[in-house]
């Protein structure tokens, strides 16, 4: 039977009370026929000389609310007062109508009504809808919730009796672009050097960016702040969530901020927080606009922009929260669900569904707006497996999305990486993904960890460390890893820290995570993170403690950046930022995580070895291979012993073997660069290779970098070809051949 809180309506009456037979009166804002595509609002419409509104203000709008019997629109002009009007069409599951007074800058939303028993299919309100999905008679928009068009492109946020109040907004698309056309992939995958950060904490410390502009967009697009990307030798900025996010309930009780931002509320919208305050002030399309000026800086400058997206769960979170948006649309359709109970795979308390056509489309709809109205260059998919579980909630390699956004031509070139994993059954996919996606590689991550963090912990206990095979493997790509799916190691995201975690300082320098902050007692994040704090736990005054930090993390920059595969440095990590242990600082919208740019004499020190090993790497990796070598072909990298000799079996696997030498291209032909491992606990001679030219002559070597502290006395000193150098304890010795 139908539930009795949930109050019902009659088709026809909405508006106008006295309507009756007649459609037409019940369409106070002018609706009429219609069609349901494309979803959202699109127009503007000729205008038919019915209804309120003048040229531009007639729009089609179409939502997918399969669960509703009818949706009522509620429309608020700019100055205006609030209208409704009922969306008088229906086309499998999708309410459409043609509506006029909806200027460009008007808020808007949608309310779900029910046909009486009777009349109509009886249904029951999905849990935790019944306030914001069915409102009570006499419902003002003004002080209660409507639900969100999921295509909206703005969302305006307001405060009506200490309740948080979201509408969607109607924006116009215009934008001098110039020059930039929105090509994408310009930057080839072999080429590509990753800086993951987040818009507000890149910025918001930043003494040469104008107070007035830090932690916005604006920015983000400084001149200083592009010189300093342009200097370190970034080719693409990876930016946190900037789809429009909301603060979960929990954090807000404990006065604390989603800082990272992945929670979305809307996936065509953009987060208004991060415009500066004259943008805000002036309104959704000065919000919008400053977005794409950013963009089109970093694009005048060569580097492209990465959006780390959220299409795994929405910010509605678990069951019993009201409805925002699509649980009030149709709940049983858009999430996930398992013994009629959310299946969470992403510990968020909800999951969309992608064995739903809706959802898979939705997404591509949001991926191809951001291509052609923001001209975005690649994507960045949190808990990708959950967009790849089919309707057994099996990830499938071969998922209809998958291929889709690999295979659009919408998307042709969009860079498409992976988080590779999800808290589901069968959730770690690393190097399983498709041809046309790179995959973030934390098999690459814990192994870099290890060999420079764990092996050397226990080493300096008296244990006995791993072997060289896991960082050769690193070295080399993964290759293995990824050759099943068809792709070569340009399919690895190499990193070796990320947003969540310790950051590389702190990786260094805590065995133990410092989270007391988040309020949860230090039990968020993870506990096993594969670091060493070379003796002392946190901060310390001794100079030969903070030495040895300071070259373990160089050696692990320096392996990240002469890996075959593509580096993603994580913001902050080449000035040797500290979040004082805090491996999960997700709520510290603070000082916490923002960086810190006055820049002390080890901040320089890391920030110059970051530089120096980023040209290092483009001038060695200029020949890195993009795929397999074919019959005939000799391989890329070539690794032999402290002694000089081949590299065997039984020496790669045996743990008192500390020294290894990598050679970049092939023996008989062009040569790249040496690199020589000391991960021993003493310097030691090495015996360089014994390599020749075409006319027998011994090939030389030059110094290039070392991550020991003698770099500046020892830079250009040379070597011959089959003679020996001294390397330093736990050192990388980088040599041009």
């Amino acid at each position: 039977m139908t539930d009795p809180r949930v109050p019902t309506v009659r088709r026809g009456t909405r508006g106008d009370p006295d309507a009756g037979e007649n459609p037409e009166a019940a369409r106070p804002l002018g609706a009429a026929r219609s069609r349901p595509f494309p979803l959202g609002l699109s127009g503007p419409l000729p205008s038919k000389g019915h209804g309120a509104g003048g040229a531009g203000d007639r729009v089609n709008v179409a939502v997918y609310a399969p669960e509703l019997d009818e949706v009522e629109m509620y429309v608020q002009a700019p100055g205006g007062s609030w209208r409704h009007v009922l969306l008088p069409d229906c086309s499998d599951g999708v309410h459409h109508g043609t509506v006029t007074g909806v200027p460009v800058g008007s808020r808007y939303g949608f309310r779900g009504v029910r046909v009486p028993a009777g009349e109509g299919p009886e249904m029951s309100a999905p849990a935790g809808i019944e306030a914001s999905g069915f409102p009570a008679s006499g419902f003002d928009p003004e002080t209660s919730q409507l639900l969100l068009d999921p295509y909206g492109r703005y969302i305006d946020e307001r405060t009506a009796s200490g309740a948080v109040l979201y509408s969607s907004v109607r924006m116009g698309s215009a934008f001098d672009w110039g020059h930039d056309h929105g090509t994408a992939g310009h930057t080839p995958w072999r080429n590509t050097v990753i800086y993951e950060a987040h818009v507000k904490g890149l910025t918001m410390l930043h003494p040469e960016i104008p107070a007035e502009l830090r932690g916005s967009y604006a920015g983000m697009a400084h001149p200083a702040m592009i010189g300093y990307l342009l200097d370190l030798g970034i080719t693409a900025v990876e930016l946190l969530p900037v789809h429009f996010h909301i603060d979960e309930p929990h954090l807000r009780t404990r006065g604390l901020k989603n800082y990272w931002g992945y929670n979305t509320l809307g996936y065509f919208a953009p987060q208004v927080s991060y415009a500066s305050p004259a943008a805000q002030a002036a309104g959704p399309q000065a919000v919008q606009d400053e977005l794409k000026g950013m963009i089109k800086l970093l694009h005048a400058a060569g580097i492209e922009v990465i959006l780390d997206v959220v299409y795994n769960h929405t910010a509605e979170g678990p069951a019993q929260l009201p409805a925002l948006c699509w649980r009030g649309l149709g709940d049983g359709t858009y999430y996930r669900h398992e013994d009629g109970r959310y299946a969470d795979s992403t510990g968020c308390g909800n999951t969309l569904d992608f064995s739903e056509m809706r959802v898979v489309q939705m997404t591509l709809d949001s991926l191809r707006y951001w291509v052609e109205e923001f001209h975005i260059d690649g994507f960045r998919f949190d808990l990708a497996v959950s967009l790849a579980r089919n309707a057994a909630n099996e990830f499938r390699a071969l998922h209809p999305f998958l291929i889709a956004a690999a295979t659009d031509k919408a998307l042709a070139g969009i860079k498409l990486i992976a988080e590779p994993w999800d808290l589901g059954g069968g959730g770690w996919q690393t190097g399983r993904f498709p041809a046309g996606w790179v995959d973030w590689n934390d098999h690459y991550r814990d192994a870099v960890r290890d060999f420079w963090l764990s092996d050397q912990a226990a080493l300096a206990a008296g244990e006995t460390g791993g072997t060289l095979a896991p960082l050769a493997d690193s070295l080399a790509g993964s290759a293995a890893l990824f050759a099943a799916s068809g792709r070569s190691q340009l399919a690895s995201v190499n990193f070796v820290t990320a947003h969540d975690g310790f950051t590389l300082a702190d990786l260094v320098s805590y065995n133990h995570k410092e989270n007391t902050a988040n309020g949860e007692d230090n039990r968020d994040g993870p506990d096993h993170n594969r670091s060493w704090n070379h003796g002392v736990e946190g901060s310390t005054n001794d100079d030969g403690i903070l030495s040895a930090r300071a070259r373990t993390a160089r050696n692990m920059m320096a392996t990240l950046l002469l890996s075959l595969g593509v580096p993603m440095i994580t913001a902050g990590d080449e000035i040797a930022h500290s979040q004082r242990g805090n491996n999960n600082p997700y709520c510290q919208d603070n000082e916490t995580a923002w960086l810190d740019w006055t820049l002390d004499a080890p901040a320089r020190q890391m920030l110059a070895a970051t530089k120096r090993l980023i040209r290092v790497r483009r001038d060695f990796l200029a020949h890195q291979p993009s795929g397999y070598p074919s019959r005939g072909e000799s391989s890329y990298l070539h690794w032999y012993t402290a002694d000089g000799t081949p590299m065997t079996q039984e020496r790669w696997h045996n743990p008192a073997e500390r020294v290894l030498q990598m050679l970049m291209g092939s023996p008989a032909g062009l040569l790249d660069g040496l690199v020589v491992f000391n991960a021993g606990g003493a310097p030691t001679s090495v015996t360089l290779p014994d390599l020749t030219d075409d006319d027998g002559v011994a090939r030389s070597f030059e110094l290039r970098f070392t991550t020991a502290e003698d770099h500046s006395a020892r830079q250009s000193e040379r070597a011959i070809a089959g003679g020996t150098c001294r390397v330093e304890a736990n050192s990388i010795s980088i040599f041009r051949c």
